[in-house]
């Protein structure tokens, strides 16, 4: 399962490493942003207070990362 937004904005980032570089984590705390609530992850939810980090980050390496990247989504095939 692809838990997202976190899949998305970690692979714009390089990776769980660099993430974890950013927002003073370890790789395997980012890590569990994609893995699913039953599990012990955050079932894609990048936690909001490294959100502003993330952003800082973005905005200096002049990668395309818009606040509404952070929002959930709905599941493929889900109903609205």
């Amino acid at each position: 399962m692809k838990c997202e937004p976190a899949t998305s904005i970690i692979k714009k980032f390089g990776g769980p490493e660099a993430v974890a570089a950013i927002v003073e984590a370890t790789p395997g705390q980012v890590r569990r942003w994609r893995q699913v609530k039953e599990k012990g992850g955050t079932g894609g939810a990048v936690p909001h207070w490294h959100i502003p980090k993330l952003m800082a980050a973005a905005t200096a390496r002049k990668l395309k990362v818009r606040a509404e990247d952070f929002l959930p989504r709905q599941p493929e095939g889900a109903a609205a």
